[in-house]
């Protein structure tokens, strides 16, 4: 792996690099922060992808991609006298401090080189008040939800750090695990089924109804008690759909693919035949394992 100072001169290099095409490159210069947002959550999703597939390689270059964008928007504000770069890094850094007070001691805010507290050690400081020893992951997430209401532009509320622009199933997750990170939760994991066996009857009940709004309203309720068991469960939701669709893609591409070999239109297949394909790719697929 690369030293720090070798990382340094990189991303050095790469500022260097924007500098100069935003003021040569027609494409470049053209662009703002509404142009470039629609761009920007492409290549996220495309980072995703790549983390769901573990293609290392992709990572790498996906990465590349969201940094650049980080980059241009940086460069974007300081054109502007907002910001620059160095602020984006600084409130980052000054961000991690404040919210670590089991590693750092408010003190070091602002500081050039932040030193960390002794190892074992809490800060005793007004920012860590009323908080538990951070000595585990949960209890530092725990944590973390009241300093964010001390931050001086931080959260006003426990679930006003969901951004309204999340898709629904992951905005789902998160503000139930933002309850829960304040004691809003099932004392007993075992229980949310009982609750998702309730939902699920609810729903039934409004569509042999055929009311189609109360329906919706039922089939809502129903996905986010699931969402809430497999939250309770550590099974991420996107993550396990995700692997879902993928496979389920996979073996329809297995019934697609045997139709044109064989010359038939998937139209022209019958259930049971594509069944039987269906259960074939999904040997396949265990014979892999």
């Amino acid at each position: 792996m690369h030293t720090k100072e070798e990382k340094m001169e990189a991303f050095g290099r790469l500022l260097d690099v924007l500098d100069e095409l935003r003021e040569k490159c027609p494409w470049d210069r053209k662009q703002t922060n509404e142009s470039l947002r629609p761009n920007t959550i492409e290549e996220v999703y495309e980072l995703c992808d790549a983390l769901m597939k573990n293609d290392r390689d992709d990572i790498c270059k996906e990465l590349g991609d969201v940094l650049l964008h980080i980059c241009f928007y940086a460069k974007i504000g300081s054109e502007s006298g907002q910001f620059d770069i160095a602020d984006v890094c600084r409130k980052l850094t000054d961000k991690l401090i404040f919210r670590h007070p089991h590693v750092y001691h408010p003190s070091q805010i602002g500081a050039k080189h932040p030193k960390p507290l002794p190892y074992g050690e809490d800060c005793s400081d007004d920012v860590a008040d009323g908080m538990q020893k951070a000595s585990t992951a949960q209890q530092v997430i725990e944590n973390w939800e009241q300093i964010k209401l001390k931050e001086k532009d931080g959260n006003k509320s426990v679930l006003a750090g969901v951004p309204d622009a999340l898709p629904a199933l992951i905005k789902a997750y998160r503000v139930q695990d933002k309850a829960r990170n304040v004691g809003f939760d099932w004392e007993d994991k075992h229980d949310v089924w009982a609750k998702v066996r309730e939902e699920l009857g609810e729903l039934e009940t409004e569509l042999r109804r055929g009311d189609k709004e109360r329906s919706m309203e039922e089939f809502g309720d129903f996905l986010f008690s699931v969402i809430n068991a497999g939250r309770l469960y550590h099974l991420n939701p996107d993550t396990a759909l995700e692997t879902t669709n993928r496979k389920f893609i996979r073996r329809f591409n297995y019934i697609e693919e045997h139709s044109i070999k064989i010359g038939r239109p998937l139209k022209d297949m019958t259930l049971g035949e594509m069944d039987k394909l269906w259960n074939e790719a999904k040997a396949a697929e265990r014979e892999m394992e």
